[in-house]
C-alpha cells in the first residue's frame, strides 16, 4: 500500500467539502419531481386528474391496499430526520440536515430506482416522531430513518416497526451492520476463520455498532465472543453506570450481561488483545487505535476502522502492526465499508414485494448476497466488498431481500425469483438511464469548471 502524508490525505479529504457549497448553490438542491405518465394532450389531465381520478379514489376507498397499485406509493420512501446527529456534526437541526437527506434521496434513486423524499422534522420528541411516521404512512411504501441521536434512535426504530405496516429502517443501524457483515464474511474466508469461533473486539457502542453486534449474532457470531468498549471502558456486568441506565439504554445493559465471556475489564487495548477481528466505529483518528494494540491481536487479524473522515488508525499502520485485512469508511483506501451498498438494493427488494417490515434477517440475506457477488468476481485482501459502481449488485441484493420477505411471511405479493430480477433490473436501469439522458439533453446542466465555480458560487 502506498504511503501518503497526513497533509496529502487531509487536503484530499477537504476537497469535496470545498466544492460542496458552490455545487449545491449552482443546482439549488439535488432532487426534483418528474412525471412518469404520458401527457399527449391536455385531455389526458381529465384522466390523471379530475374527473377521471375519482374512479381509482373510490377503488382505494373500498380497499386501501390498492393504493400500492393505483399510485406510486409502492415506490415512495420517506427519508426522515430530526437533525440531532447529522454525520459528524451532531445536533445541527432539521434545516441543516436537508442537504444530507437530499443526498440520501439521490442515492436511493440512482442506485435503487427508489423515489425518496427528504422530510426533516421540527421535533426531537421520540413519541412525536413515531406519531409523524404514522401520519405519513398512507403516502409511502417505506421509511428510512436517518441521523437521529441515540438512545432515541433505538426506541423510534423498534416502536415504528411494531406500529407501522410498511418497512421502517434506520440506516445508521441496519445499513452499517449489513455492509460490515458482508465485508466480514469475505474477510473471514480469506484468512480461513469461522464466524462462530472468532473473537471480536467492538470499539464504540453507538447506533451502528449496537445493530452490528445484533446482526452479526443473527449471522452466526457468538455474543459471548464479543468484547464491546464504550467511552468509559469494556462492557461487563460490573458496569454500575450502565445498570443504572438500563431502562434508558437497554441494549447496552444486555451487552454487559451477554458479551465478554472472558470477563475482561479495562479499555480498548484490553479488548483488542487476542481478538481476531476489530470493528471500530468510535471517533475520528488517527491515534484512537494504536499500532501496539493491533500487534497484540491474533494472527491474521481483521481490522475495520470505520470512523470518518479519518479512521481510528491509518490502514498502513494497522498493516505494519500485523493486520492482514484492513477496511475503512473511505473511498480512497481499499475495502470501503459504505452504507450505499446496502439501502438502495434492500429497499428495492422490499418495495417490490410490498413488504410490511424490514427484519434483521433481511439484512443478513442482503449481506450474504453482497459477499457472494464480490466473491464470484474475485476477492483478495484489499477487495472484500463490491463497489458502488458495480450496479449489478443492487438488483441481486433486491432479489435476496424480496425472497427473504416472502420466506418470513411479510410480503404482500409473491413474485418468482425471475420476475423479481427482471423488475429490479428494469427499474434500476431506467433510473440511471433517465439521469444520463437528462444530462445529455442539457436538462441537467453540467457544472462549471472547479476553478470557476469556486469563485462565482461560493457563499
Amino acid at each position: 500500500m502506498k504511503k501518503v502524508t497526513v497533509e496529502e490525505l487531509l487536503e484530499k479529504a477537504k476537497k469535496p467539502a470545498k466544492l460542496a457549497i458552490p455545487y449545491h448553490k449552482f443546482y439549488e438542491g439535488k432532487m426534483q419531481v418528474m412525471p412518469k405518465c404520458a401527457i399527449r394532450t391536455f385531455y389526458d389531465f381529465a384522466i390523471w386528474y379530475t374527473p377521471g381520478v375519482a374512479a381509482p379514489c373510490r377503488e382505494i376507498n373500498k380497499d386501501p391496499e390498492k393504493s400500492f397499485e393505483y399510485t406510486n406509493r409502492w415506490n415512495y420512501v420517506a427519508v426522515v430526520s430530526d437533525g440531532t446527529r447529522v454525520l459528524g456534526l451532531g445536533d445541527i437541526g432539521p434545516e441543516a440536515a436537508m442537504p444530507v437527506m437530499e443526498g440520501k434521496a439521490l442515492l436511493f434513486k440512482y442506485l435503487g430506482g427508489v423515489d425518496a423524499f427528504p422530510l426533516c422534522i421540527k421535533t426531537k420528541d421520540p413519541d412525536e416522531i413515531i406519531t409523524f411516521l404514522k401520519w405519513i404512512e398512507p403516502s409511502f411504501g417505506g421509511i428510512n430513518l436517518e441521523d437521529i441521536e441515540k438512545p432515541k434512535c433505538f426506541y423510534v426504530l423498534e416502536k415504528a416497526r411494531e406500529e407501522l405496516e410498511i418497512p421502517v429502517w434506520h440506516d445508521d443501524q441496519q445499513g452499517t451492520a449489513t455492509v460490515v457483515l458482508a465485508g466480514l464474511i469475505n474477510a473471514l474466508k480469506i484468512v480461513g476463520k469461522k464466524m462462530d469461533e472468532v473473537k471480536i473486539a467492538i470499539v464504540g457502542v453507538g447506533s451502528a455498532n449496537t445493530r452490528t453486534a445484533i446482526v452479526l449474532e443473527k449471522a452466526g457470531a457468538k455474543l459471548k465472543n464479543m468484547v464491546m468498549v464504550d467511552s468509559r471502558g469494556i462492557l461487563h456486568p460490573g458496569r454500575k453506570d450502565l445498570e443504572a441506565k438500563k431502562d434508558k439504554e437497554p441494549y447496552k445493559w444486555k451487552f454487559c450481561l451477554e458479551t465478554n465471556a472472558e470477563g475482561k475489564t479495562g479499555g480498548i487495548p484490553e479488548a483488542m488483545e487476542g481478538a481476531d477481528v476489530l470493528i471500530a466505529m468510535s471517533k475520528p483518528g488517527p491515534g484512537v487505535i494504536k499500532k501496539e494494540w493491533v500487534a497484540k491481536m491474533a494472527d491474521d487479524a481483521i481490522v475495520f476502522a470505520c470512523a470518518n473522515p479519518i479512521p481510528e488508525i491509518w490502514p498502513w499502520e494497522a498493516k505494519e502492526a500485523g493486520a492482514r485485512i484492513v477496511a475503512t469508511g473511505r473511498s480512497d483506501f481499499p475495502n470501503q465499508i459504505n452504507n450505499s451498498l446496502g439501502f438502495p438494493g434492500i429497499f428495492r427488494g422490499v418495495l417490490d414485494v410490498k413488504a410490511r417490515t424490514i427484519t434483521d434477517e433481511m439484512c443478513v440475506a442482503a449481506a450474504k448476497e453482497l459477499a457472494k457477488f464480490a466473491e464470484e468476481r474475485g476477492v483478495h485482501e484489499e477487495d472484500i466488498v463490491p463497489r458502488m459502481d458495480e450496479w449489478e449488485v443492487y438488483p441481486r441484493e433486491a432479489v435476496a431481500c424480496a425472497l427473504e420477505s416472502i420466506r418470513q411471511g411479510v410480503a404482500r405479493v409473491k413474485p418468482s425469483r425471475e420476475e423479481l430480477w427482471e423488475r429490479a433490473v428494469s427499474i434500476i436501469k431506467a433510473a440511471r438511464e433517465a439521469t444520463h439522458l437528462l444530462m445529455k439533453q442539457g436538462l441537467i446542466r453540467p457544472p462549471p469548471p472547479e476553478e470557476e465555480i469556486l469563485t462565482t458560487h461560493s457563499p
